[in-house]
């Protein structure tokens, strides 16, 4: 099952609005005899990949799957079909698949059919590495990861807006791979104008997440880096025309959505992310835009990677908010994570009650 869900990492930020699959089959000999994952919608599934490679040796086997295998037909067949025409023995499934049209239907097909069905092996890695499709299948909305690097005093970075580099190269590097893995990467127009980020996954094999500018005035330069094909701007219907016709010429596409006071209403926007099969949206900021997210209780999961330097209480905080009175008032992390990255440390947590 280890093996699994490492394959189906790598189809990560490719199969929406499909969800991420691995599967392992393991001969009656205990020999693995076929693998696969779900490399992209509208190609094989990872069951009939695998099983593909096993041939007959997969009669009499154990598959073990990521997810519950489908029992539907979309744009492929049902693996539950392909699992049973195989002669596949036993299916070890580590989660079910929330899916109204599968949820419980292909375990069930299963064990009609004869074949022993175990599930809940490594839950939990299977339930964090697809949160994005539980999210987007239970609410229509991507799950929201909120990224920075900041200092060990909370900083994005100096009072000046300098922020190259707060984190060293491990950590770079790190964050080229979430960005491979999101559906979607979004920051605020401050971060564009002052940073000018390509906001490219610059790492071999990887690919380009759509690109999201929060800019509820549009004052973003069309001549940013930023600003060409498969950039979304995001702005309030307030915004100037003049200026959205110039971003348009350099081949961004510009939404307008509800706002107050020339900010963009965040439900609004992940609605519309998760109509256009965004099921990963990596928010990497600034802090204000981090705020935002929090203060509308939009922030599923955090990722920071913390730098071993002291930057002051002039420089930009992590998140541009207030805070309140009390203790009791903090967001707190569950499901902490840490790992070395260099001279940084990475940590990763979902915030509670999310």
């Amino acid at each position: 099952m280890r093996r699994a869900l490492a394959l189906a990492a790598r189809g990560l930020g490719r199969t929406a609005p499909n969800p991420s699959v691995g599967c392992v089959i393991v001969g009656g000999h205990g020999h693995i005899v076929g693998e696969g994952f779900h490399r992209r919608a509208g190609l094989p599934h990872a069951e009939v990949e695998a099983l593909a490679k096993a041939g007959k040796r997969a009669c009499g086997g154990t598959a073990y799957v990521t997810l519950e295998p489908c029992d539907h037909t979309g744009r492929t067949g049902p693996c539950t079909r392909a699992l049973i025409h195989a002669g596949i023995a036993r299916v070890v499934a580590a989660v079910g698949d929330p899916n109204p049209r599968v949820r419980g239907r292909g375990l069930r097909r299963l064990r009609a059919a004869g074949v022993v069905v175990e599930t809940g092996l490594f839950e939990e890695e299977a339930r964090e590495l697809n949160g994005g499709f539980f999210s987007w299948i239970t609410t229509g909305r991507p799950r929201v990861t909120l990224k920075a690097a900041v200092s060990l005093d909370g900083r994005l970075a100096a009072s000046s807006g300098d922020s190259r580099w707060v984190s060293g190269v491990e950590s770079r590097r790190m964050a080229h791979r979430l960005r491979n893995q999101a559906d979607a990467v979004l920051v605020g127009a401050a971060t564009v104008r002052v940073d000018d980020p390509e906001l490219t996954a610059r790492i071999p094999g990887g690919r380009d997440p759509l690109r999201v500018i929060l800019d509820g005035k549009l004052r973003i330069p069309p001549t940013a880096r930023v600003v060409r094909s498969g950039t979304l701007v995001v702005t309030s219907p307030t915004a100037p025309r003049a200026a959205e016709t110039r971003l348009c010429a350099r081949g961004a596409e510009v939404l307008r959505l509800p706002g107050h006071q020339g900010r963009v209403d965040l439900p609004a926007l992940l609605d519309e992310l998760g109509r256009r099969n965004v099921l990963e949206l990596l928010v990497e900021g600034g802090g204000v835009v981090h705020a935002a997210f929090l203060a509308a209780g939009l922030g599923d999961r955090l990722v920071l990677f913390i730098a071993p330097l002291l930057i002051g209480a002039a420089g930009v905080p992590l998140i541009a908010l207030p805070g309140g009175a009390r203790m009791a008032e903090a967001r707190r992390l569950v499901a902490v994570s840490t790992r070395r990255l260099g001279g940084d440390i990475m940590l990763t947590g979902s915030f509670a009650g999310r």
